[in-house]
């Protein structure tokens, strides 16, 4: 007798033995114990979750003569021909091959016939969306009012093509993916049953490769099964499917979540050595990131939101005790642009290597916020860097709260520039008004006693007003005052502006000197050089919360 493959072998043949997929079996149950089953059914769903055999159950507990509460016995001769497709008044029908209207008449004219034995005739139209547009419209009226003995069933995968005067006809059925753990107590069930050893943990990768397909990971466990001859472990299964070394993937996470640059290099040369897809390993990656994020924020419902075996889930637990929800918040973000990247790369394994690096070299978000902490870098030399401000304009010049600040430079030793600049400084503390209309005066020098002005061209109103005897005399004073005894003033009018520098240009020189040397310094700073290479990004502003 030929081989049957696991896949057939283990089709479910009742609504008890449908793994997954309570919501169905229940309501088709219940319809059927009520005498409220609908004459035109519609199964939907992804592939290998259970739509044809559930149409075929369905049939069974329909015609079969020795069901109890519509439960098939799955021994007489009518469940036989039913599974085997071959009963009489069970007809399946390809949709994908049976596409064209002349089909569907046919089956527009068979209807009326009544079934060779039992009450009721049932036709499953399979993969029904491929069906053309003339056959879903010769359809129309026989399935709105099919005859006492018909019952219609159709299964698809998408939906979405089969067009609305189908779909208000029928009663919707939509099939779940199966979760990786009820797949994983079903293939255990199955290999308890042919005799075969496997681990647990091969088991669930065997169930992940299914993506919630019950019919995908038994067939990928017929090929395991056939190729390890033997007993199943992780390591073979791995090795059989292709796929990501889990032990290596748990060890590159928990590397990058410690910052272990040295570890990761040591990863770099296994991964290389595995032969492992770089997409195939950094999608596998972010979905790890994802788990350990999950169960680090909801750690009593990690059973329920994460599909891992226990041993994994212990694991990502312990794992997030090291980081923050936002340590791993930037590692899955680095991950996904890398994920990106690698797609796009013609060098994918470069770029992986790159993309691990950056991440084992990614700062905390602590230090981060220790670095921007009050807007400066907190017990660093930084920190005493004097804040940056520009020179209020003119008008809005207020005196300083305290007159000692008059005093807080000594001009002794200074040069003329500078002590022009602090002259002005200690007039604005005396009259502030006054200090406005002479810090936009030109400083030539003061040889000989005598402290030479210009008045730019711009700003020729000035000279009207410096030339009035009491501003002279009130001008005469500070220069006795702040400057020095026997001191004289020559003010001139000019049109070239730069034979000297006003008191504002020269506050304004000195502040744009401060504010380059500080941000010279910040860049240059060890926790901001891991943060721009790490977000590849660059410093924009610089902002002082100091007074």
């Amino acid at each position: 007798m030929s081989y049957q493959v696991i896949a057939r072998k283990w089709r479910p043949q009742s609504f008890q033995q449908l793994v997954g997929q309570s919501h169905v079996s229940t309501t088709l149950q219940n319809a059927l114990k009520n005498g409220r089953l609908h004459h035109a059914l519609l199964f939907t769903g992804p592939r290998g979750t259970g739509k044809t055999s559930s149409a075929r159950i369905l049939a069974k507990s329909i015609r079969c003569p020795n069901a109890v509460d519509f439960v098939p016995c799955n021994q007489c001769d009518e469940c036989q021909q039913i599974g085997l497709s071959r009963s009489l008044d069970v007809i399946e029908i390809d949709g994908a091959s049976n596409n064209g209207v002349d089909a569907i008449r046919d089956l527009r004219d068979t209807v009326g016939y009544m079934p060779a034995s039992g009450k009721q005739k049932v036709y499953i139209i399979d993969e029904v969306h491929m069906l053309s547009t003339s056959a879903f419209n010769a359809l129309l009226k026989t399935l709105e009012e099919p005859p006492a003995h018909v019952i219609f069933i159709m299964a698809t995968t998408e939906a979405q093509k089969i067009p609305q005067t189908i779909l208000s006809r029928c009663q919707r059925f939509d099939f779940r993916s199966i979760s990786t753990r009820q797949i994983t107590d079903s293939l255990k069930a199955i290999c308890a049953q042919e005799g075969v050893t496997a681990d647990e943990d091969a088991l669930w990768i065997i169930a992940r490769q299914g993506d919630g397909s019950m019919r995908d990971a038994q067939s990928l466990l017929d090929q395991v099964i056939t190729f390890a001859n033997g007993p199943l472990n992780r390591s073979t299964v791995v090795e059989i499917l292709g796929l990501t070394d889990r032990a290596m993937l748990l060890d590159v996470l928990s590397n990058l979540v410690n910052r272990d640059q040295t570890l990761i290099l040591k990863d770099l040369e296994r991964i290389h050595l595995s032969g492992v897809s770089p997409t195939l390993f950094a999608h596998d990656l972010l979905e790890n990131i994802r788990h350990l994020l999950l169960i680090k924020v909801s750690p009593e419902g990690k059973s329920t939101i994460i599909e891992l075996p226990d041993s994994e889930i212990r694991f990502l637990q312990d794992l997030g005790l090291s980081a923050t929800e936002e340590d791993i918040h930037l590692l899955f973000d680095m991950a996904l642009k890398g994920a990106s990247d690698i797609s796009r790369a013609s060098e994918p394994r470069i770029v992986l290597e790159m993309m691990l690096l950056r991440m084992s070299q990614a700062p905390r978000i602590a230090q981060l916020s220790e670095l921007f902490k009050n807007g400066g870098l907190q017990a660093q030399p930084l920190a005493t860097q004097a804040p940056v401000r520009r020179s209020a304009p003119a008008a809005s010049v207020q005196a300083p709260a305290s007159p000692q600040l008059v005093k807080r430079v000594d001009p002794v030793g200074l040069n003329p520039q500078d002590r022009w600049l602090d002259f002005v400084a200690k007039v604005r503390s005396a009259d502030a008004l006054f200090a406005a209309k002479i810090e936009n005066l030109l400083f030539l020098g003061d040889k000989d006693k005598k402290l030479e002005l210009a008045i730019p061209h711009k700003l020729a109103f000035l000279k009207d007003q410096v030339s009035e005897p009491a501003m002279l005399k009130k001008f005469q004073e500070f220069v006795t005052q702040f400057w020095g005894p026997g001191f004289t003033l020559h003010i001139q009018q000019t049109k070239d502006e730069t034979v000297g520098t006003s008191a504002k240009q020269m506050t304004q020189k000195k502040d744009e000197e401060k504010e380059a040397d500080l941000a010279q310094k910040v860049a240059d700073h060890p926790l901001v050089k891991s943060a721009t290479a790490a977000f590849k990004g660059q410093i924009k502003s610089i902002k002082t919360n100091q007074p």
